[in-house]
């Protein structure tokens, strides 16, 4: 199973668009999705620090900011399972 992370924090227009993006593509393809707040870890903090939100493939940094469906579902796609 492909195992997808999203990086951000609560308060964080974009983290919130990028999970909508996320919630869409995995009702078409499997994926496990975790989410971490980044302001809960002091290492995370200051390893993303404003650089929110990025997702992750695998384990892989696959995109930040942003992120359409189109391009997320041809990425998961690429990935072996």
């Amino acid at each position: 199973m492909i195992r997808v992370t999203l990086y951000g924090r609560r308060d964080c227009h974009l983290c919130h668009d990028m999970r909508a993006v996320v919630d869409a593509v995995a009702r078409r393809v499997p994926v496990v999705v975790e989410e971490v707040d980044v302001d809960e870890d002091p290492t995370l903090r200051d390893a993303y620090g404003a650089e929110v939100p990025v997702l992750a493939v695998n384990g892989r940094k696959a995109f930040k900011y942003r992120v359409d469906a189109a391009a997320l579902e041809a990425r998961l796609r690429r990935e072996p399972a």
